[in-house]
């Protein structure tokens, strides 16, 4: 099972226009899809379309039309009451696939929800193989908040994995190795974030971001998927004697037509590949293929097995040495 936490749900609204964005232009939309979202609640989406049980954890109230949506496609979804409404993502995808995200802060949260969601976390975790801390915080929440769930998730038998950004990502990394998830999953930006470098060159050298997520390993983390845009991901894996070993994966040719949670699916891969026993590179490889068909459907919609092709993907290994980091 794979227990899912979206501290900071949203209702995913994606306009497809039908040609380049242009600033003060008024512009016929194509196409409009909204629906219930937010990291954690994608990768519970894939779940149910994969056929593997999961948990989703999230503050919202029980009758939110958010709640009800997830309940009426087979997501288990366990809200932790609060008053506020889920706020709205807005998404604008133009035909080549480029797309802008219009991001709200969500509304503010109590240190009482933030006890609560911690509760069902602990309470659900220990049947849990993963569990996933995703997406950003709400306002109200501390930045070293995914620290101290991580921390507060010892003992209770399950890995975490933990995708977030900016501040959390910056603090998470600070807390390091204490509270060190077994899994990282930073994109080229975010890696640059806290390795230095360039996020462009970091996108387009595997070799480059292979070196960059070391940083993670030298401070505790067993496994960091790096997501690499239409260069596909880095995987790095530490074994028990302190080596590492790393692979590439180039996927296979994708028409772009949404990036908005294609993240999100990448992660949900490498974790179904996992559970289902396959080695480190077909991990990374099942986690591509998820990764690039998402990107090649609308919004946020969420692959189906058959249109996942792990066959397509190509994988090498990358020698990587202590002294490269």
């Amino acid at each position: 099972m794979i227990l899912t936490l979206t501290p900071n749900p949203s209702v995913d609204e994606t306009v497809t226009l039908g040609g380049p964005l242009e600033r003060g232009a008024v512009q016929r939309v194509v196409s409009s899809t909204r629906q219930a979202g937010g990291k954690g609640v994608n990768i519970s989406r894939a779940c149910v379309a994969a056929g593997e049980p999961s948990v989703a954890v999230l503050p919202a109230r029980p009758d939110d039309p958010f709640v009800l949506e997830l309940l009426g496609v087979g997501v288990d979804c366990r809200p932790v009451r609060t008053d506020a409404s889920v706020r709205v993502n807005i998404a604008v995808t133009e035909p080549d696939g480029t797309t802008t995200k219009l991001n709200s802060a969500g509304a503010t949260v109590s240190p009482d929800v933030l006890d609560e969601l911690a509760a069902a976390l602990r309470r659900y975790a220990r049947d849990a193989a993963w569990t996933v801390l995703a997406g950003s915080l709400p306002p109200g929440a501390p930045t070293d908040w995914y620290a101290t769930l991580t921390a507060g998730l010892a003992g209770t038998g399950t890995r975490v994995a933990v995708d977030t950004s900016d501040a959390p990502l910056q603090a998470l990394v600070a807390a390091l190795p204490g509270a060190a998830p077994t899994l990282m999953k930073p994109n080229a930006e975010e890696l640059a974030s806290f390795a230095g470098g360039d996020a462009d060159e970091l996108e387009a050298d595997p070799h480059a971001a292979a070196r960059a997520a070391v940083h993670l390993l030298d401070r505790g983390v067993r496994t960091v998927l790096a997501t690499l845009g239409g260069n596909g991901a880095v995987l790095l894996e530490q074994a028990a004697d302190g080596s590492v070993e790393a692979w590439h994966a180039s996927p296979p040719p994708t028409t772009v037509v949404s990036t908005v949670g294609a993240g999100d699916s990448s992660l949900f891969g490498y974790l179904l590949g996992d559970l289902r026993g396959l080695p480190a590179p077909e991990r990374l490889a099942l986690g591509v293929a998820y990764g690039s068909a998402a990107a090649g459907l609308p919004g946020t919609t969420i692959p189906l097995p058959d249109q996942v092709h792990p066959d397509l993907v190509a994988i090498r290994t990358i020698s990587l040495n202590r002294s490269d980091a």
